[in-house]
């Protein structure tokens, strides 16, 4: 089984916030497939694919908070670490752009941080979502928690749709493949 995480955090407030692409782009996936998100036991919703074994997920935890989550799905469904993708944003990529990585470190995210405390590990793939804009200033903290502004929404919504399909070509390709595809 392979799970996709989305990282974002819960609540109106936050919906169209930057710091919300992870969730944005497994919503559409989520679309694409026809798929409903359900509560969990834990601290997350989640919607599983039925003739693949594909499941997205989604922690109600807040960001920082996020590997709690993503360690009870982990022991929930017998995940093994390299078989969880994570989608986050990244204010290190320009806005529009999608790294993918096999591991790596948290690039001083607080999301992917609390993920590898709480798995001690960083060998989960991971999509990263470029978020930096024209506008981009730091701190960071209050960039990401700001949408985009009307001219770059659009950018933003062509990068969700190319990693929902990176997402599929995951699942129908491979990671490297992939990486080769979207990471250009």
């Amino acid at each position: 089984m392979i799970a996709f995480i989305g990282l974002g955090n819960v609540g109106d407030q936050y919906k169209w916030t930057k710091h919300n692409a992870g969730f944005w782009v497994i919503d559409e996936f989520a679309r694409r497939k026809k798929l409903t998100f359900n509560p969990a036991k834990s601290e997350y919703v989640f919607a599983k694919h039925k003739s693949k074994q594909i499941l997205l997920m989604k922690p109600t935890t807040g960001m920082n908070q996020s590997g709690i989550a993503v360690k009870s799905i982990i022991g929930e469904y017998d995940l093994l670490i390299p078989d969880i993708y994570v989608l986050t944003d990244d204010v290190d990529l320009p806005l529009g752009s999608i790294r993918i990585r096999p591991k790596g470190g948290d690039g001083c995210h607080r999301g992917l941080e609390n993920i590898i405390y709480n798995l001690q590990s960083s060998a989960f793939p991971r999509i990263r979502l470029g978020i930096a804009g024209s506008d981009y200033k730091r701190p960071s903290e209050k960039y990401v928690m700001k949408p985009f502004n009307d001219e770059m929404s659009l950018d933003a919504k062509i990068m969700v749709n190319r990693a929902a399909d990176a997402m599929q070509s995951i699942i129908t390709r491979g990671l490297n493949r992939t990486m080769n595809q979207f990471n250009a």
